[in-house]
């Protein structure tokens, strides 16, 4: 699974990205766990909140009660759940992907735009904003409470270990069943662990086939692509970062049909530090960077930029290098890719490989 950032570090990170930045790998891996930001006390456009009014039609009646086992315990789900809240952001997607409008969720964006995938989704559904809690000092379960959920989904949080004896009093949770989960799930097992509580099992199914077409309809539109080496890495406040190492998740690079370079067997999840000294361990067919903490980087651009052993690299030379912007969340959903943000992903990258796999 891809991260910006390390677990503990992962909030000011993702916050700093989306100032906007972190779908959804576009490396396929895991779901984010940041949140959504407040503003409306209404989580639907309509009289009644939109989460209250099942989705996708009612569930059979034999499909609950339904049980599921997490690390710490049982949940049990009596009926069909009509109003969810969420502890994350990639939770938040899950259930607007599937076309749930969440009675309340963590507070993502510190006031700033919601990303695009986002507000496409709530504009589908009809909502306006989503009702959110300040999640800065960790998860509010008295606003939660407040709100009387059926259900709360926990399938994308890191805190889930310090949170569980909290909720479980509030409404049933749904999590992962292992602690290790937290870090190694894809968002399409994520989405379909949730739907299995919401009794929406086909509705994910259908999510997953269409985020598939995306990817696929891509790879055909764009047959340059196959087997053009790259690397990515993400310039981090304390190193510059080897991202696409050998046994990192291929995601959309790889979907798209792009391969790892030769390079990436030196580098680990333990081991991801190039040093400027080392710039030509960048080099590749294509070379894609991300600057997800600006000014809060080991360097800018520019700086890396103007660096001459990086000028002289081959795939700099011949400008098949591309910067994958971290101001409209890209970078931050290619880190944190989930059931909402894939193909919007697919939508916006493709076109930054596309020029990068034919440079000048």
């Amino acid at each position: 699974m891809n991260r910006l950032a390390r677990p503990a570090a992962r909030r000011s990170a993702v916050r700093t990205l989306i100032a906007t930045a972190a779908a959804a790998t576009l490396l396929v891996g895991c779901g984010a766990a940041k949140d959504d930001k407040a503003g409306a006390e209404k989580p639907a456009g309509g009289a009644a909140p939109a989460a209250e009014k099942p989705a996708g039609g009612a569930a059979p009646a034999a499909a609950f009660p339904v049980t599921l086992t997490n690390a710490w315990g049982r949940t049990e789900v009596e009926k069909k759940p009509l109003k969810v809240a969420t502890v994350s952001d990639g939770d938040t997607s899950i259930a607007l992907a599937l076309g749930l409008v969440p009675v309340i969720t963590p507070d993502a964006e510190d006031g700033g735009p919601i990303p695009e995938y986002k507000q496409r989704a709530l504009t589908k559904l009809g909502a306006g904003k989503l009702k959110t809690y300040d999640d800065t000092d960790g998860t509010d379960f008295e606003a939660i409470a407040a709100e009387a959920p059926d259900i709360i989904l926990g399938m994308n949080t890191w805190s889930m270990d310090t949170d569980y004896a909290k909720l479980t009093p509030i409404a049933p949770v749904v999590t992962y069943t292992d602690k290790k989960h937290a870090d190694t799930l894809t968002w399409q097992e994520r989405l379909k662990n949730a739907a299995k509580a919401l009794g929406m099992t086909a509705e994910a199914d259908k999510v997953i086939a269409a985020n598939d077409k995306a990817i696929a309809d891509a790879a055909t539109a764009h047959p340059e692509f196959k087997g053009k080496t790259y690397t990515y890495a993400v310039v981090h406040p304390e190193q510059l970062t080897f991202m696409s190492y050998a046994d990192q998740d291929p995601g959309v690079f790889e979907q798209l049909g792009l391969r790892k370079t030769a390079k990436a067997t030196s580098y680990n999840a333990d081991k991801n530090s190039v040093s400027l000294e080392n710039l030509d361990e960048l080099e590749a067919d294509v070379l894609l960077m991300t600057y997800p903490f600006g000014d809060n980087g080991l360097l800018s651009a520019s700086e890396l930029e103007s660096n001459k052993l990086f000028r002289s690299l081959t795939v700099v030379k011949g400008e098949h290098y591309a910067v994958i912007p971290a101001e409209n969340t890209l970078s931050s959903a290619v880190a944190y890719p989930d059931a909402l943000s894939f193909p919007w992903i697919v939508e916006k990258l493709t076109p930054i490989l596309a020029k990068a796999v034919a440079g000048k």
